[in-house]
């Protein structure tokens, strides 16, 4: 996808507008008042794209190279905005470019749903984790196709069809592993409002999409946009001399530095921390080297290391109650994420080597939505492979240990499972904080909080940071998939 030469006139239009909107006197900018038409402009509530990353490291509009350039372009031109995710994820441009392929495709292009329909899905599945972000820019993308205002009041205004698929965003959103063939034969064989096959892939692939995109929206504290709700102020800056340019040019550090000072480690312990992770890191390999584990002992590490899983608090137990903006889009708010094997289920193992992504899925999606599965295994490849070889301050590193841990990980936690892997890694390579933060931005993202954030892999680069993201939410959406087309397989057989 190529559509840098349609929106760079617009990009550049864009830029220029949202810096006059953000200037002051001072600087020669906008105003947050216009005297002449008595106006009052809105200035930006937050400190740039995220509550956890200091604006200064965030690549500043304006002072990007070319690729990143027609990347910004290509974002402006498919969605009419430059937004906050784009911004965070551009530390990755590879990523980011197969990101924004995919998102184009599902949103816009040819394809079994009308585009509203497009648009209603990912705000049903926004609003199961609470993504207030997401509903928002999916409401005014709603109404801009021609979506019926009326549903926006409640999914109980939607067409029964949509209504229809609610059960199965909350199962694939909280439970993925308690999809059945079963849900899926209601939903192609429902009396009236039945889905067509293809609709339906083209529904979960939604579904999945905003779901795991709602991970990446908490994990990296993505801020409100200015014309959204919560993403603007009209008061002006509390400190006579604190410039609204300040803002935008990443100067805000004054309640940053009060975070800091009160929840800092010292320098000596996270450097020793990397240290650490890089040695077992070598350990392993050379244990991997000397002798392999036998298949009855993989698959025991596994089932420890599943219930291991169990163990780790997300976060607090106490459920915020849903705000009525975001829970209308919703049925049954009550019902969240419970680990598989609590109160007395079982859950059989979902074994990788029964149904994959690469040998099932795959070709699946791709039969009933052409294309898409290609684009997915793609953005699938590049964030589990993206490598830059750094840890830390450390260069020329192997890291692929580290991010199949990971990976493995999340898939764990889903019950899915892979032969061929030794799940004793993951304790070694993983620490409990870090695990919090995967289990908590995997599984319950509305929970996530800056201390979490900050908690792991201290020494480590924002942009690492933002790439254990990527690994999360390809993870958790390639789980939630694999499951999904399971049981549409198991249907159509």
């Amino acid at each position: 996808m190529r559509l840098a030469a349609a929106g760079n006139e617009a990009f550049a239009a864009a830029s220029l507008a949202v810096s006059e909107l953000l200037g002051c006197h001072r600087c020669g900018g906008g105003r947050g008042q216009d005297e002449e038409l008595g106006i009052r402009i809105p200035r930006p509530l937050g400190h740039g794209p995220s509550r956890f990353i200091p604006e200064k490291e965030i690549l500043q509009v304006g002072s990007e190279d070319a690729q990143t350039h027609a990347l910004f372009a290509d974002s402006f031109a498919a969605l009419g905005r430059l937004d906050n995710i784009t911004l965070v994820m551009v530390f990755h441009p590879q990523y980011l470019e197969s990101f924004l392929k995919t998102q184009h495709y599902l949103l816009q292009m040819d394809g079994p749903l009308p585009l509203y329909y497009r648009h209603y899905i990912g705000i049903m599945a926004a609003a199961r984790h609470q993504c207030s972000y997401l509903v928002n820019l999916h409401v005014n993308d709603f109404l801009h196709v021609g979506g019926d205002p009326k549903w926006l009041n409640g999914l109980e205004n939607a067409p029964q069809k949509l209504q229809n698929l609610g059960e199965l965003n909350k199962v694939l959103a909280h439970r993925p592993w308690l999809v059945t063939k079963e849900d899926i034969e209601g939903l192609l064989k429902a009396e009236e409002h039945s889905w067509s096959l293809a609709e339906l892939v083209h529904a979960v692939v939604l579904l999945t999409h905003y779901h795991s995109l709602a991970s990446f929206t908490f994990g990296c504290g993505i801020s409100p946009e200015i014309h959204c709700d919560g993403g603007h102020t009209f008061r002006p800056p509390s400190v006579s001399n604190y410039c609204i340019c300040d803002i935008t040019n990443g100067n805000h550090n004054m309640d940053e530095m009060q975070f800091n000072s009160a929840g800092n480690i010292s320098v000596s312990d996270s450097f020793f921390e990397v240290e650490a992770l890089m040695e077992k890191m070598k350990q392993l390999q050379e244990c991997r080297d000397e002798e392999e584990a036998s298949q009855e002992e993989m698959a025991s590490r596994f089932e420890i290391e599943k219930r291991e899983s169990m163990l780790v608090l997300s976060s607090d137990e106490d459920e915020a109650t849903p705000a009525r903006d975001v829970s209308r889009h919703f049925e049954d708010t009550s019902y969240g994420y419970k680990d598989f094997s609590r109160h007395g289920m079982h859950v059989p193992t979902f074994r990788v080597q029964d149904y994959c992504w690469e040998d099932h899925g795959y070709s699946l999606v791709n039969r009933l939505y052409p294309d898409v599965g290609q684009l997915i295994d793609e953005k699938f490849h590049i964030a589990y492979n993206l490598t830059y070889n750094t840890m830390a301050m450390h260069k020329d590193v192997d890291t692929s240990m580290l991010r199949r841990a990971i990976w493995n990980y999340i898939h764990c936690m889903f019950g899915i499972r892979y032969d061929d892997y030794d799940y004793g890694e993951i304790n070694q390579l993983l620490d409990r904080s870090f695990k919090v933060y995967i289990k908590t931005v995997v599984c319950t993202p509305e929970k996530v909080t800056r201390r979490m954030y900050d908690s792991f892999w201290r020494q480590f680069k924002h942009s690492e940071k933002v790439h254990v993201n990527l690994l999360l939410i390809e993870a958790r959406m390639q789980a939630e998939l694999l499951y999904a087309l399971r049981a549409i397989t198991r249907y159509m057989t």
